[in-house]
């Protein structure tokens, strides 16, 4: 059995996972592993450039744009290793990452996931590489704005567990799917990612499984680089619509057992916000974009 398995889904991101599997091959120095990129039909020259490129690489076809939980499951099926990484194509791993993960997810059986220090592309922190478990509370103190005004409070601050430190290994609830790594085991107790959702939400849902099934998801200072919106254009009406269907579906499942006035008052604060986001997507198109400074990865991840 290998001890780590790299599942990436592609989609037309032929730029985006050329770079991210530059930088695996060089963070998988040492580990005995496999990588394996599931492919959503793209239309682009992804697939004959991975294959001339890096023949080492497993490649599978999915055969439509099935969505990130079904391509991801495809893949976890066809692997048996130990410990299983689920990463965006749109990410740049640092050199010492992947061994740090491992090293770390060895020393404490009862983690079952961890994420890391995920970083913008300006070389900002993001705050989702340490986020709490949406309840119906936490998600309200998100949209109405009191998780921002007031980061570092426990209660109203908890969306983004934002009085951790960014350079200690921590206990985190919610462990983001763009850099998503997982123990086989815990897999296989609780069940592999719902594929009810179609893009965004699973990595809510599997993290939440996971606490419910008594493992510990925990966030490691290590580095990664994600641009985000490389593989998803997040500025359009269909983003909008699958991201909060997706909202609908967690609040749904796991917290069904509401009464009826909850239920209703959480689906409606959705539904609102997410007519919020599509009004909201007109301005932003037309105000000019400005020109960023451009930093490398490599300088990132220093």
């Amino acid at each position: 059995m290998k001890k780590l398995t790299i599942i990436i889904v592609s989609y037309n991101v032929r730029q985006y996972v050329d770079q991210c599997l530059q930088s695996v091959e060089k963070a998988l120095q040492g580990i005995d592993s496999e990588i394996i990129v599931v492919d959503n039909q793209s239309h682009d020259d992804t697939l004959p450039y991975i294959r001339q490129n890096y023949p080492q690489v497993r490649i599978i076809e999915s055969g439509g744009n099935i969505g990130f939980a079904r391509a991801n499951n495809i893949g976890i099926r066809e692997s048996e290793s130990e410990y299983v990484l689920l990463l965006n194509p749109d990410t740049v791993v640092a050199e010492n990452t992947l061994r740090e993960v491992v090293k770390f997810m060895d020393a404490h059986s009862t983690v079952g996931a961890a994420g890391v220090q995920m970083l913008n592309a300006d070389g900002t922190k993001a705050m989702e590489s340490r986020r709490g478990r949406p309840t119906p509370l936490v998600s309200f103190y998100k949209m109405c704005g009191l998780a921002d005004l007031f980061p570092r409070n426990r209660k109203l601050g908890r969306y983004y567990m934002s009085w951790l430190s960014w350079n200690e290994p921590a206990e985190i609830e919610v462990v983001s799917g763009a850099f998503f790594f997982v123990r086989r085991k815990a897999l296989n107790e609780v069940g592999l990612l719902d594929e009810d959702f179609f893009m965004y939400g699973e990595d809510i849902d599997l993290s939440c499984r996971l606490l419910d099934a008594g493992w510990h998801n925990c966030y490691i200072p290590c580095k990664i680089v994600h641009y985000k919106g490389g593989s998803t254009n997040k500025t359009t009406v269909r983003y909008v619509r699958i991201f909060y269907k997706a909202m609908i579906i967690y609040f749904r499942k796991h917290y069904g057992h509401l009464n009826f006035f909850a239920r209703k008052g959480i689906e409606f604060g959705v539904y609102l916000r997410a007519l919020l986001g599509m009004i909201g997507i007109l301005p932003s198109r037309l105000v000019r974009t400005r020109v960023k400074t451009v930093i490398t990865p490599q300088e990132l991840l220093r």
